[in-house]
């Protein structure tokens, strides 16, 4: 589901001008809604996720007409810790800040018991768990230096498998 924010619908305060936010998880639906109202805002934006390459340049450059902030992307797979290293390192390295980290990427599959991937189960425990610990824990260090950082983090269900039934229930 995607969010839509038109301009005309948010307030004009720019109280976030001159901060840059990061969102994980936001080339669409939520993600892409709070980078939208943090541009809203007047924050810089840095975008991550997966998309259609033409998808995530649309995204970007709407966001950045809109709202005439920044707009920069990351592929970081946040399933892999040095992918999100690397995305910490570079935000911090080309705007020498990062104020607002927003975890939010998440994925989800359902499958009885049975039939659940083991190989789906940790790749929902590392975007949906252990990357907010990586996000955090490397811009943390950067944030005790400023007086003013935000973290917002997004509760995330890891889906249990459904048990199969027993043979001839409905």
């Amino acid at each position: 589901m995607n969010v839509a924010i038109k301009p005309q619908n948010v307030t004009t305060g720019q109280t976030l001008a001159g901060k840059l936010s990061l969102v994980t998880g936001s080339t669409s639906g939520i993600g892409l809604g709070i980078a939208r109202a943090l541009a809203a805002a007047g924050s810089d934006i840095v975008l991550n996720g997966f998309g259609k390459p033409d998808d995530v340049a649309q995204a970007q450059e709407k966001i950045a007409a809109d709202f005439k902030v920044r707009v920069s992307y990351s592929s970081a797979d946040m399933s892999k810790p040095q992918a999100i290293r690397e995305m910490i390192e570079n935000t911090l390295q080309s705007s020498g800040r990062l104020d607002i980290l927003v975890n939010n990427a998440g994925i989800q599959h359902v499958a009885a018991l049975q039939n659940f991937p083991p190989e789906k189960w940790d790749a929902i425990l590392a975007i949906n768990l252990s990357s907010a610990f990586h996000t955090t824990r490397l811009a943390l260090p950067d944030r005790t230096l400023e007086r003013w950082a935000r973290l917002i983090e997004f509760g995330r269900i890891a889906p249990i498998p459904r048990s199969a039934s027993p043979p001839g229930a409905r």
